[in-house]
């Protein structure tokens, strides 16, 4: 009978209430190891006194009510994009490792015995894989603003092939949430995340070139973290940097931009695409200062933010051209034409291809098409934002592997429009905003991209707006379209100096053909851009204050 009764006392809760939260705990690290079905992030109710839990992918989280550790789940996506561009990243550092392996075997030895040497490796096979795992380092990440420690882990558990991961965080409620949240996704994420209680900018800059990732998604500016994070990282390494504060980017404080980014932002339909263009001049600007470049791989605007990936190089040549590969923006009051001018020029009669100071601006005083004036913003990045083989691989990927990401949806219809822009057309013309100028009826986006493609240029749209029209076209043969198109469809006529009256008393020096262009088009497979999954979706109170909670009479 005693017997007995100390074995009810182990499994009735009301009795021993600690041995029971062991054995949950026990269980949830066996069920953190079996495969599960993604979902839309969410808590989960803590049943029979246990705290509410988050899951996202793989990893579980412990829920805060108190907002005191910062978690947003509307970056679903983000974390799901970052783990599909590190499973890429992976993919080929360990290819390049491989050729590298290869190459080294035949360079190490003399001609006569390459042969020698061959069969012995085709001898022994299980020799070679043990030479290449030691040989080859997985590669190590950070995480410099962990908060609760989710990303990191989702990293753990869900990239194969990833090596130590640091978690490092500011705040000490942040850090043992962390901890808390490691231990309780099981015996792989212990092992190779590590949380760290550190200043982020100190710790990288006592890590010089030492992490193959780096990962920067701060609430609001980056660019605190950028100088450091630029100085940590290996060469080849990947900076995946977040920035939040777009009333900022997108020209609603210039002055704060230009003292955060050193670059003015301009207001108009394509001020998310400058946006991500002046982040990227922002950490080229960095990293040049320690003979640094970098190489984007895919830059986007999602949601409330924008995120770029860029791998980090060292050359003090390279780093000569980089004015070839910034550029100031010239924009109309009036029309909002733009014009772009690099920063830097290459002499022709040099063949040192040293960059020089380019000369003065290629912009009248008055704009040609509507008479008004400019505006400088700037500097941009005006160099291509996306490798468009990097981003078929990465959309190849995704789709492969569609049942592993919870925002499926959201990140390949993202990945898709990135894999179809034109590289070398930096920012875009919105259709409707140049036929609300003109007063005039819309063309279908499928006449209007029929007759660049017909006046010899290339043309594609954007991740950014799905009304947006990216072209290689002159602002002037945009412009001669629209009249040649009003021509057809008369509008009434204003007197005044309105810009479309200024626009439309000039004759166009191009004739336009609108006839269809066949196979010119894209073909739409799948959606480019996919609806929020649920109302309020967006950013939400930075970690330490109390979400404002109104009364149920105001309601």
């Amino acid at each position: 009978m005693p017997l007995a009764f100390r074995f009810s006392r182990i499994l009735n809760p009301r009795f021993n209430p600690s041995t029971n939260l062991g054995l949950a705990l026990a269980s949830s690290f066996s069920a953190s190891s079996r495969p599960e079905p993604p979902e839309l992030p969410g808590a989960r109710g803590g049943g029979g006194g246990f705290p509410a839990t988050i899951r996202e992918g793989r990893a579980e989280i412990f829920a805060d009510d108190f907002n005191s550790v910062f978690y947003n789940k509307a970056q679903v996506n983000n974390r799901d994009l970052s783990i599909a561009v590190l499973r890429s990243f992976i993919s080929r550092r360990r290819e390049e490792h491989d050729i590298q392996l290869r190459r080294g075997s035949h360079a190490e030895l003399p001609p006569k015995h390459h042969a020698e040497e061959l069969g012995h490796i085709r001898g022994s096979s299980e020799d070679k894989a043990l030479s290449e795992e030691i040989s080859y380092r997985a590669p190590k990440v950070l995480e410099a603003l962990a908060a609760s420690g989710l990303r990191a882990i989702r990293y753990a558990l869900e990239v194969d092939g990833i090596g130590e991961v640091i978690a490092v965080d500011n705040n000490e409620v942040a850090i043992e949430a962390c901890k808390k949240n490691i231990h309780h996704n099981g015996s792989v994420a212990s092992s190779k995340v590590v949380p760290h209680l550190a200043d982020a900018r100190v710790y990288m800059l006592t890590h010089p070139k030492e992490f193959d990732v780096v990962d920067l998604d701060p609430y609001g500016s980056p660019a605190a973290f950028l100088d450091s994070a630029v100085q940590c990282i290996a060469d080849g390494g990947i900076l995946m940097c977040s920035a939040t504060d777009m009333a900022v980017l997108a020209g609603g404080n210039a002055e704060v931009c230009f003292s955060k980014y050193g670059s003015y932002p301009l207001k108009g339909k394509h001020c998310h695409e400058m946006a991500l263009r002046i982040l990227l001049a922002c950490i080229e600007s960095h990293a040049i200062r320690h003979k640094r470049y970098i190489v984007p791989i895919i830059s986007v605007h999602m949601d409330f933010y924008i995120r770029v990936f860029v791998q980090i190089f060292t050359s003090a040549s390279t780093v000569k051209s980089s004015p070839l590969k910034l550029a100031h923006v010239y924009q109309c009051t009036g029309c909002s034409s733009f014009h772009l001018q690099n920063i830097g020029r290459i002499n022709s009669k040099d063949k040192r291809n040293i960059a020089l100071p380019n000369f003065s601006p290629l912009v009248p005083q008055e704009c040609a098409e509507c008479g008004h004036n400019f505006v400088m913003g700037g500097p941009i990045w005006s160099d291509p934002m996306h490798d468009k083989e990097w981003a078929a691989s990465i959309l190849s990927s995704i789709q492969a592997m569609s049942c592993a990401y919870s925002a499926y949806a959201k990140i390949s219809a993202i990945m898709t429009s990135v894999s179809e822009e034109l590289p070398k057309a930096p920012l875009f013309v919105s259709l409707h905003n140049l036929c609300a100028i003109l007063k005039c009826t819309n063309p279908t986006i499928a006449t209007f991209q029929s007759a660049i493609r017909n006046a010899g240029y290339q043309i594609s749209g954007s991740h950014v707006d799905p009304l947006a029209l990216k072209t290689d076209a002159p602002m002037s043969v945009i412009w001669d379209i629209m009249r040649c198109w009003v021509k057809i469809h008369a509008v009434k006529y204003r007197p005044g100096n309105h810009p479309g009256t200024r626009i439309l008393s000039q004759e166009p020096k191009l004739q336009a053909k609108f006839s269809h262009v066949p196979g010119g088009l894209a073909v739409q497979k799948s959606p480019r851009f996919v609806p929020n999954p649920e109302k309020y979706w967006g950013p939400k109170t930075k970690a330490g204050r109390q979400p404002k909670r109104l009364p149920v009479d105001n309601l």
